[in-house]
């Protein structure tokens, strides 16, 4: 099946032909799994359908997803997200292997519904005028509600890998973490904390923290704290994981007061 949001191309294009466009035009296609891609690679045929699309004045996201029959007839997917919220607006494109990974990925878009979000005061209203520092040190102070764990075993250790790989702050969890997470059969994903608030220069940064919890062949249980956040000086999406909560709150806190 031709690829819907692409009509330049032949309908009859072969799969193989089909996942090489794919794969080339992706800006994360190495952190995609060497064994996904080889399987992939033998898949007999493929099919392409509209998941979600969002247009507003200033961004444009929409997310398909690609389902490939493989010999053994399994039909695994890609996820692909694509947007204009680059430097220069110009389109891009993202492969992600899970359809949770592609809808964190859209959520951390700088123009996406993050924008909107208010916080909730202690006292239960909600307030969008209030210092915004202040705002962003209370709110990381609270503890997040605690939430049923609904595990997914869905290559999880690989999941496990590619946080820790994307990872660019120099305390990130260190080859011991790595080794135990190679264990991780499950996984699931929270969304902790966003908001969007003013850095040096006068411009807003946006800061999402995700704890993302991993169940181990040994009964035990491992999270990894990961912070998104803009707060960088061209502006630029930064990622950093940490072992503890506490870490990360304070890493997001002190990031916030740099103006």
């Amino acid at each position: 099946m031709n690829d819907p949001q692409d009509q330049s191309h032949d309908p009859y294009e072969t799969t193989e032909t089909h996942l090489e466009r794919l794969l080339g035009r992706a800006l994360n296609s190495f952190d995609l799994p060497d064994s996904t891609i080889e399987r992939l690679e033998s898949a007999l045929a493929h099919s392409t359908a509209l998941y979600s699309s969002h247009h507003s004045a200033s961004l444009h996201r929409t997310t398909y997803r690609h389902t490939y029959l493989l010999p053994d007839g399994t039909a695994p997917s890609l996820w692909e997200l694509v947007h204009n919220s680059g430097r220069d607006g110009t389109e891009q494109h993202e492969l992600y292997l899970e359809e949770a990974e592609a809808r964190l990925a859209a959520s951390r878009l700088p123009s996406g519904p993050s924008l909107d979000w208010t916080v909730e005061r202690s006292d239960g209203t909600t307030s969008e005028e209030d210092d915004d520092l202040e705002v962003l040190s209370a709110l990381l102070a609270r503890p997040i509600p605690t939430q049923p764990r609904m595990y997914v075993p869905d290559n999880s250790a690989d999941h496990a890998r590619r946080v820790l790989r994307r990872a660019e702050n120099a305390d990130r969890p260190g080859e011991a973490t790595a080794r135990r997470l190679r264990l991780a059969f499950a996984h699931h994903i929270t969304q902790a904390f966003g908001r969007h608030c003013p850095v040096e220069g006068g411009r807003d940064a946006g800061f999402t923290l995700y704890e993302h919890q991993f169940l181990l062949l040994d009964g035990s249980e491992l999270s990894l704290w990961e912070v998104e956040h803009t707060a960088t000086p061209d502006g630029r999406h930064m990622c950093e994981v940490y072992e503890e909560e506490r870490a990360a709150r304070e890493a997001m806190e002190s990031r916030a007061r740099v103006r």
